[in-house]
């Protein structure tokens, strides 16, 4: 009886931790897709342009509530890191109009690069995203190291990008 107590405690806490591990690990370690983005300012962005940098991109909508609710945090990280090397790039999905996103882009200020996705390119590079916001970070090599479906925890994006910088900078 208590082998068997013994073996269902180490099965349960493999099982756990195993589970634990899923959710805490980075996610990630595939080459970030080489696309060309089409800015809003009629600009053309190659994202394997800024291999070297950390770039944090988000596809965002005008009608997601918490896409709006981060764009302000997305300013400030920007503000305090971009002179690090940090880029932010903010896709608009397909389905967004462009003259919506122009004004709200104008509304927030926005100091960050923000494309138009009007085929759905950058969509499927990045795995179909569908909901908003999602997000990615890619490493200064070019690698997906963190994707968010959803409202990112601004303080863990941000000590992510720190250690980037760092590394990069040592």
């Amino acid at each position: 009886m208590k082998t068997k107590q013994i073996l269902m405690s180490i099965f349960a806490f493999i099982l756990i931790g195993s589970i634990v591990y899923l959710w805490l690990a980075p996610s990630g370690g595939q080459q970030a897709p080489d696309l060309t983005l089409q800015l809003i300012d009629g600009k053309k962005l190659k994202l394997s342009s800024l291999k070297g940098k950390p770039v944090l991109i988000t596809f965002w909508a005008t009608s997601c509530p918490g896409c709006i609710k981060e764009m302000p945090h997305l300013v400030e990280l920007y503000n305090e890191m971009h002179e690090r090397g940090l880029e932010i790039i903010g896709i608009a999905m397909p389905y967004d109009r462009p003259d919506y996103v122009m004004e709200m882009v104008k509304q927030k200020k926005l100091p960050y690069h923000i494309a138009f996705d009007l085929k759905g390119d950058a969509v499927n590079a990045f795995g179909k995203v569908s909901l908003t916001p999602t997000s990615f970070l890619i490493d200064d090599q070019g690698q997906i190291v963190k994707k968010k479906i959803g409202e990112m925890k601004m303080d863990v994006w941000k000590n992510r990008i720190q250690l980037i910088l760092n590394n990069k900078n040592s």
